[in-house]
């Protein structure tokens, strides 16, 4: 079956999820970057009670750790992010001829990046700080950008995917190897104790805010 291509008008998409989507996460994102910057205290004890456990299981399982490293610096690490969404720019623009929407990917990941870092710097919240640390990291701790930054790629490119057709497995397979992957960056950063929960949280929340945002404007562009 002939599909179609990227940049060609798709089937009338349902703008009002992406909206209603993006006033959730605005709401949910706002919130949680409030209660992080008052330094809120309940979620600050929340976040200890995790850092506590999980860093005393990395400590005991080393092996395990020793994976998670290498899961987080590099198959989940952000430079292999925006490698993955260079390729695919290119392969837009190079088999698809479709210019606007590999731009359209750019600039959205750029994006992130640039929100990303500008709240880090705002927000300046310290990491975990640990008298026998498995890793280290560098920079403030809100939000997590490994979180951020896998959360704006993959969901753009799912997106993509589900927009405008792809066989079965192939859209299974993506999704499953997404999901685990947002899931499990998260997950790695707060185990190896560079990040608080909250960190996490606010990566997946502000990543997914950006890629309903983005969706909006993709949806603008084509009707």
């Amino acid at each position: 079956m002939h599909s179609p291509p990227v940049d060609a008008p798709p089937s009338p998409p349902d703008h009002r999820i992406a909206v209603r989507a993006a006033g959730v996460l605005t709401v949910c994102s706002v919130l949680l970057l409030t209660l992080v910057a008052v330094r809120w205290h309940p979620l600050m004890s929340f976040d200890g009670d995790i850092a506590d456990t999980t860093h005393r299981w990395a400590v005991e399982d080393s092996g395990l750790t020793h994976t998670f490293r290498i899961l987080t610096d590099w198959v989940w690490d952000p430079w292999t992010m925006r490698l993955l969404c260079a390729v695919v720019v290119v392969w837009l623009v190079w088999r698809r001829a479709a210019w606007w929407t590999a731009g359209w990917l750019a600039v959205t990941c750029a994006v992130g990046t640039l929100i990303q870092q500008s709240l880090k710097a705002a927000v300046d919240r310290p990491r975990p700080v640990w008298p026998d640390p498995v890793d280290t990291a560098h920079f403030a701790a809100y939000p997590s950008g490994h979180a951020m930054t896998a959360t704006v790629v993959l969901g753009l490119l799912l997106w993509l995917l589900h927009h405008h057709g792809v066989r079965r497995a192939l859209w299974r397979t993506a999704l499953t190897l997404s999901v685990v992957s947002v899931l499990g960056v998260g997950l790695t950063r707060i185990w190896l104790g560079v990040h608080w929960t909250s960190d996490v949280l606010g990566g997946w929340l502000l990543g997914a805010l950006v890629v309903a945002v983005a969706v909006l404007v993709h949806g603008r562009r084509q009707a």
